[in-house]
């Protein structure tokens, strides 16, 4: 039954992963740390999940042409030498003892800045401005390595990050940013994971569950992509944001399941919209 449950909550997030591409990761850890993983095997277990997700999520962007390779494999590329810089910090903190205060504290402080931002950003009216056809390569490389070193720091995919710096700071359509972040995430959490998985003992049966749970999710969350509009999908990023920053901020006061129902609560609000958007659009193309 556990393990089911896994499975289940695998798909859920990997629905979440392909709609947002975010990986995965950045909801799966704190759910984890909640239920009692450490943080190294948080971090490890939720880098192989995103593993899954991407290439997942990958598949259904490359159809809907989502996907900008080039800018994806510079990203990902810098993203590849942060990990390794930032996986020595994360052994120190683990040695001393203060893993399990400054992993949270770190998911806090970037999850509050990105969750403002995006909101802020969902707020704006549509523009007609065709988005740029080329993109800044310092500032491209400039996101990879902070989107790598966040990777391997907390173990996540890096996407929660990269998705809106790229839209808000490479003005990148979300849309594309979605599909080319899933592309750069995989490059970055292979990496990661790899280097984690050499001295860290997870229980794969679980991480396999975890994935076994994307190979639907992340496919159906990249089409649900089609029925909201940009700003739309902003808004409600930036309120996935505050829902796992809650989470967060909860583990640190020992109020575990208080910060699962508010996950939870968010995750029911996310499909209850999906759900009456693709009604919306159905009775719209039969009148």
């Amino acid at each position: 039954m556990e393990y089911i449950l896994y499975l289940l909550l695998g798909g859920l997030i990997s629905v979440l992963s392909g709609f947002f591409g975010v990986g995965g990761g950045f909801i799966l850890t704190p759910i984890l740390l909640l239920i009692g993983f450490s943080p190294l095997e948080a971090i490890t277990t939720s880098l192989f999940f995103t593993m899954g997700t991407s290439i997942s999520g990958i598949t259904a962007h490359i159809r809907l042409k989502n996907i900008l390779w080039k800018e994806g494999v510079i990203m990902g590329a810098s993203g590849i030498v942060a990990t390794q810089l930032a996986r020595p910090l994360v052994y120190a903190l683990e040695a001393r003892g203060l893993d399990e205060v400054v992993i949270p504290f770190l998911y806090i402080i970037l999850l509050f800045y990105f969750a403002v931002k995006m909101i802020r950003q969902g707020k704006k009216t549509e523009d007609n401005n065709p988005a740029p056809t080329s993109f800044s390569m310092p500032k491209l490389l400039a996101v990879g390595f902070v989107g790598g070193f966040v990777s391997a720091t907390l173990g996540v995919g890096g996407g929660f990050i990269i998705v809106p710096l790229i839209i808000t700071s490479l003005g990148f359509n979300p849309k594309k940013a979605v599909g080319t972040s899933l592309f750069a995430v995989l490059l970055i959490v292979s990496a990661g994971f790899i280097s984690y998985a050499v001295n860290t003992d997870i229980d794969y049966f679980i991480g396999l569950m975890l994935v076994a749970g994307t190979l639907v999710g992340s496919q159906f969350g990249a089409r649900m992509t089609g029925y909201f509009e940009n700003k739309e999908m902003n808004a409600m990023l930036g309120l996935l944001y505050l829902a796992t920053l809650a989470g967060a901020l909860l583990k640190l006061f020992d109020l575990n399941k208080t910060g699962l129902w508010i996950m939870g609560i968010f995750i029911l609000y996310f499909f209850a919209r999906s759900i009456l958007k693709i009604k919306t659009n159905r009775i719209l193309k039969k009148g």
